[in-house]
């Protein structure tokens, strides 16, 4: 990949077309380039594509994409009529430009990169292993937050030498979104520090639900590790009721808050 970063600038036209230009005076045609993304929105996700096609344009052919947080990941299922499966649009969107690879950070689901050509999925091992550093490993337990992760989470205890797993489950309205009937599959969890696991947090509520029901237990701690911090409605209600919650800026960077850790993605990640 080039070594460099390389220069570029972006605006809007007054019609609301967002446009780069990129400064290509540092790195050959012949280099390889990884185009990086953050997608808070579908105005960044335009930025990607219109450097791609400015590289493209200027003869550049060995390009590769890194995009932490892939948008619509959760879109991944039609749920009641009338929805677009839009996790599929965005990848044909990707697919059209034809990169070499495509890096992922812990896709929701398998569905991603099984629609995604030239799919290399980062995996969140590396960043629990970075969490798990601030806890006594003999008493940490992962929680699943619900059956979707339970596959995921099963898979990260093994490759982190057996750390035990403590089932969550939830009902969620797929009309409203409301959550209710939050469950803990464990009699106790005294003295344990629980540590809730998951790809993305956006509002938070799965999370708050989940870590009443856990207190009930009598753990030592309840914190939360998320790949992906959305953090729709702000930070605040989920620190006012975990310990800690761990984060990387896969999305954004964060402001500075009381019981909040942001790992930067770029020390996770080994391409």
């Amino acid at each position: 990949m080039a070594a460099e970063p390389i220069p570029f600038q972006t605006f809007v036209f007054s019609g609301g077309e967002p446009h780069i230009k990129l400064d290509l005076s540092g790195v050959a045609a012949h280099e390889p380039v990884l185009i990086t993304q953050r997608a808070q929105n579908a105005a960044d996700f335009m930025l990607l594509l219109l450097a791609t096609d400015a590289l493209r344009r200027a003869g550049y052919r060995q390009l590769s994409l890194l995009l932490p947080y892939f948008p619509a990941a959760r879109q991944d299922r039609l749920m009641v009529p009338g929805e677009p499966l839009s996790v599929h649009l965005y990848a044909d969107l990707i697919n059209a430009q034809q990169y070499e690879q495509v890096y992922v950070y812990d896709p929701h689901s398998d569905v991603t990169p099984a629609l995604l050509n030239g799919a290399q999925v980062i995996t969140n091992q590396a960043f629990i292993e970075q969490v798990l550093t601030r806890f006594d490993r003999e008493t940490v337990c992962l929680v699943a937050p619900d059956a979707g992760a339970l596959k995921k989470i099963h898979k990260l205890s093994t490759a982190l030498g057996g750390v035990p797993v403590v089932v969550g489950d939830k009902e969620r309205d797929v009309k409203t979104g409301a959550l209710t009937g939050f469950r803990v599959f464990a009699d106790s969890l005294q003295s344990r520090h629980c540590l809730i696991v998951d790809d993305i947090c956006d509002g938070g509520g799965t999370f708050v639900g989940l870590a009443a029901e856990l207190r009930t237990r009598q753990p030592a701690s309840v914190s939360l590790a998320v790949s992906h911090g959305i953090f729709s409605r702000g930070i605040a209600p989920l620190t006012n009721v975990l310990d800690h919650v761990y984060t990387t800026n896969s999305f954004s960077t964060l402001p500075p808050a009381d019981g909040l850790t942001q790992i930067d993605l770029t020390t996770l990640l080994t391409l």
